[in-house]
């Protein structure tokens, strides 16, 4: 079983920028691949970033330019830059780990509770 926790979120002006944590405890996450995802008021949960077993870094085109996902395998974390940051960005931001990789919901088998970000214009 693996718990994640996010943390780092908050509130921020438009054009700054956050680092978004991930903690794992349970099990050690170096096997599995990660990914963040946010969720925004009525919307569905979107993939934003993933990172592979072997640190190969994936993202989804509305964030490419300016979020940077990264893992630390000695303590079991993964982070998310976030740079750039606009309204539009403001959601719940979670971390969520998977056995199988990709950018589908569904195949993400752990998850965080989520961390807030809210971004003022």
């Amino acid at each position: 079983q693996v718990q994640l926790v996010e943390s780092g979120g908050g509130l921020v002006q438009a054009g700054g920028s956050l680092r978004l944590s991930c903690a794992a405890s349970g099990r050690s996450i170096n096997r599995f691949g990660m990914g963040w995802f946010r969720q925004a008021p009525g919307k569905e949960r979107e993939f934003l970033a993933g990172i592979t077993v072997l640190g190969i870094t994936y993202y989804a085109d509305s964030v490419k330019d300016r979020f940077t996902i990264s893992r630390d395998y000695a303590k079991n974390n993964v982070f998310l830059q976030m740079n750039s940051l606009k309204p539009e960005d403001t959601a719940l931001y979670y971390c969520a780990a998977t056995s199988i990789m990709g950018r589908v919901r569904t195949n993400y088998e752990y998850w965080g509770q989520g961390t807030q970000v809210t971004v003022s214009s």
